[in-house]
């Protein structure tokens, strides 16, 4: 199989949560996906991951969490982080660098705060520390999408809202949009529902002093969904943190940045 591409699951309390790994670096590295994991899971998609993000399975031994399948209504983002802190004990990780992208830079944060031995480098890609009205604002127009039963504009927004107008020309996004309403529409949104609601009770500003990893913070200077703001006052609130901004990139940078995987590389070694 293509750089050891495994799809896998992990038992999580009384339910489960997918995974996928790849890579055959002795270094391990974790990513952390955002809200769009409420939507899709990682399940089934090893093979692809690894041809996407070949540059790091050629460094690293690369694992990917998604949320567990069976989510409570009153979960929290500390309750996200527990989780996967149990599932890297499942799989006998001791420790990792962690790539937490928008939520998953919301759960990374409070890995390294409460779990700090669990944690090498620490890598929050277009995240916030707390989420304000900025944040609160996307996700509520994302919940009456869904209430609305309007699948279509809820995925025609997110592309809208996180990536750059000439990224959106350069892949062509909108000659798709007639399809999304019929692409890619889950059986049931509570899954998203749920991650969505922890997102907005989001607070981490109490403990991230506590963080001691080394600690890069890549923020848009255009982000739409969590502000201008948000990538300084990580990096003011996390002792001895590095910060890299994309001025003219979105909520989008982890994609659209040529040198974003570079980037990360370059820091964890």
């Amino acid at each position: 199989m293509f750089y050891n591409a495994k799809n896998g699951t992990v038992n999580i309390g009384q339910t489960k949560m997918s995974y996928i790994s790849f890579g055959k670096g002795e270094k391990t590295l974790i990513m952390l996906p955002g809200l769009g994991d409420g939507l899709k899971t990682v399940k089934g998609t090893a093979l692809a991951f690894a041809l996407l993000y070949k540059k790091l399975a050629k460094k690293y031994k690369v694992y990917c969490f998604s949320r567990k399948d069976e989510i409570e209504q009153d979960c929290s983002i500390k309750s996200f982080a527990i989780d996967t802190v149990a599932a890297m004990d499942a799989l006998g990780i001791e420790k990792a660098s962690i790539l937490g992208v928008s939520m998953g830079g919301m759960i990374a944060q409070f890995m390294a705060a409460f779990y700090p031995e669990k944690i090498d480098k620490l890598i929050l890609a277009v995240t916030t520390p707390v989420s304000d009205e900025n944040v609160c604002l996307s996700i509520d127009k994302w919940l009456k999408m869904i209430d609305d039963g309007d699948h279509k504009s809820l995925m025609i927004d997110n592309v809208e809202a996180i990536y750059t107008e000439q990224y959106i020309k350069k892949k062509h996004y909108r000659m798709m949009y007639p399809l999304l309403g019929i692409i890619g529409k889950p059986k049931s949104y509570q899954r998203f529902i749920a991650q969505a609601n922890a997102c907005k009770k989001h607070d981490a500003t109490s403990y991230l002093h506590m963080i001691k990893s080394p600690t890069l913070i890549i923020g848009g200077g255009e982000d739409k969904i969590v502000g201008k703001k948000a990538p300084y006052l990580l990096n003011e609130l996390i002792n001895g943190s590095e910060i890299k901004l994309y001025p003219t990139l979105g909520h989008g940078a982890y994609e659209e940045a040529k040198d974003f995987l570079d980037t990360v590389i370059d820091f964890i070694a």
